[in-house]
C-alpha cells in the first residue's frame, strides 16, 4: 500500500481491506446468532445477510433474490459450470465452451467430462474470438453453455461478453461470466451483459477473503448443488452462513459502487503514469493487450530477456509487491496460459509481470515503482534480472 513502507501493487490477487469493511467485520465477529434461528439473535443475523444480499445485487444491477452466497469466486464458478445448470422446463447443457484465457477455477473447476469441453481462442490482443464462437455455435446441435470472463485477471482485457451472449442465446444456449476482476472497477450489469449467471468475489473489492457469490439473471434456473444437507441460501447451498464475512462483503460492494466512474478515471490516469514510466526506463518493454479495452488498474508487461521469478524476487527485496499473473498456482511462477493463448513467444511470456492497483494507490507510488524499476535495470550497468 501507499506510504513509507512496502508498495503493494497486487490488487488483482487480493485488495486491501477497506477501513469501513474492517470496522464492520470486527463488530460482526462480536455478535452471536445463527441466521436459521427464529430468536432475536438469529433474526438479526438473517437481517444482516439480507442487507448484504441487497448491496451485492445492487453492484451488478441484479435482483437480491437471485444472489447466492458462496465461499468465493472459485466455488461460485464450480457451482454454475455443470451439466445440471438449466432453465425451468429445459434440459442441461451437453457442451461447455470456455475462453482460452479463463481463470483456473473455470478451466479446471467445471463439472463436465473433458471430451465435452472446448476452448474459445484468443486474438493476439487477448480478446475471445467471437467469429470463431459464431461459427462453432452455428454447426453445433448439442445444448451449449458458454463461459467467458468479463475481464482477464492477468492482462485486464475486457471481453465482449454482451456480444457473445447474443450469439449464445440465438442458439438457445446459456452463458456465464466470471466478473470477479471486473466488478467494482468498471460498471457491471447482469441485464446489460445479457448473461444467465455471473460470479463475484469479496476480496477483489476490498472485502474479506473466503466469501463470494453466484448471481443468476432471474428466477427459474436450476443448479446441481455441490453442498447438500440444509436449506440455507434458498436450498442452493447448505451450511451455516458465514454471517460476518457476508455482512462485510455487502459493505465492500456498496463502497466499491460509490463513485465508481470517478475512481475509474483516477485509476486510468495512474495506469497511464505507470506505463509511461515503464516505457521511459525500458523502451523495449511490451505491454500486453494495450490496444484493447482494459481494466483501469491492470498492466501486464515484459522486458525482453527478463525472467519473472528473478524479477519478482528483486522487486520484493526492493519493497515492491508485484505478481507474474494469476495468484492461484500455490506460489509458483509459471508461464502464463493466457499469453500462450495470445500467441506470445515463450521467451517474452516467461518474463511477464503484472501491476495491479486500486483504492489506496496514489501518484507518488508511481515514482516509488519507477525508482525500484530503474534500480533493477541498472544494477552493475547490466540487467542482472535477465536470463543468463
Amino acid at each position: 500500500m501507499s506510504g513509507k513502507g512496502r508498495l503493494y501493487l497486487d490488487y488483482n490477487a487480493t485488495a486491501p481491506l477497506r477501513p469501513e469493511v474492517r470496522d464492520v467485520l470486527s463488530s460482526a465477529l462480536n455478535r452471536v446468532g445463527n441466521a436459521s434461528s427464529v430468536h432475536a439473535e438469529g433474526r438479526g443475523a438473517r437481517g444482516r445477510i439480507e442487507a448484504a444480499r441487497d448491496a451485492v445485487a445492487a453492484l451488478v444491477s441484479a435482483e437480491a433474490r437471485n444472489v447466492i452466497f458462496t465461499s468465493g469466486g472459485s466455488e461460485a464458478n464450480n457451482l454454475v459450470l455443470s451439466p445440471g445448470f438449466h432453465r425451468s422446463g429445459g434440459a442441461g447443457p451437453e457442451l461447455l465452451l470456455v475462453g482460452a484465457g479463463e481463470h483456473a477455477c473455470v478451466l479446471e473447476g467445471h463439472r463436465f467430462d473433458g471430451a465435452s469441453v472446448e476452448l474459445i481462442p484468443l486474438t493476439p490482443e487477448g480478446i475471445v474470438d467471437l467469429a470463431w464462437l459464431a461459427g462453432r455455435l452455428g454447426g453445433e446441435a448439442r445444448r451449449v453453455l458458454v463461459s467467458i470472463q468479463l475481464a482477464n485477471n492477468e492482462t485486464g482485457v475486457v471481453q465482449p461478453v454482451a456480444g457473445a451472449a447474443r450469439l449464445v442465446h440465438e442458439k438457445g444456449g446459456l452463458i456465464h461470466t466470471d466478473a470477479v476482476q471486473a466488478a467494482g472497477k468498471i460498471p457491471v450489469s447482469v441485464a446489460d451483459l445479457g448473461v444467465d449467471a455471473l460470479t463475484l468475489s469479496a476480496h477483489k473489492l476490498g472485502g474479506p477473503q473466503g466469501v463470494g457469490a453466484l448471481v443468476l439473471a432471474a428466477e427459474g434456473y436450476h443448479l446441481d448443488r455441490m453442498i447438500r444437507g440444509g436449506g440455507q441460501e434458498r436450498s442452493w447451498r447448505a451450511g451455516t452462513e458465514n454471517v460476518a464475512s457476508i455482512e462485510a462483503f455487502g459493505v465492500a460492494a456498496a463502497s466499491a459502487g460509490r463513485g465508481l466512474e470517478a475512481e475509474r478515471r483516477r485509476l486510468e490516469l495512474l495506469r497511464a503514469s505507470f506505463e509511461s514510466a515503464i516505457r521511459r526506463l525500458a523502451p523495449d518493454a511490451v505491454i500486453f493487450g494495450e490496444a484493447a479495452d482494459r481494466l483501469p488498474n491492470t498492466i501486464l508487461f515484459s522486458v525482453p530477456g527478463w525472467r519473472a521469478e528473478t524479477a519478482l524476487i528483486a522487486f520484493d527485496l526492493n519493497g515492491v509487491a508485484l505478481s507474474s499473473g494469476s495468484a492461484c498456482s500455490s506460489g509458483k511462477v509459471r508461464r502464463s496460459h493466457v499469453l500462450d493463448a495470445m500467441g506470445i513467444t515463450p521467451e517474452l511470456a516467461e518474463g511477464a509481470l503484472r501491476l495491479s492497483f486500486g483504492w489506496t494507490t496514489v501518484e507518488s507510488d508511481v515514482i516509488r515503482f519507477a525508482s525500484s524499476f530503474e534500480r533493477l535495470l541498472s544494477v552493475n550497468d547490466s540487467r542482472k534480472v535477465r536470463a543468463a
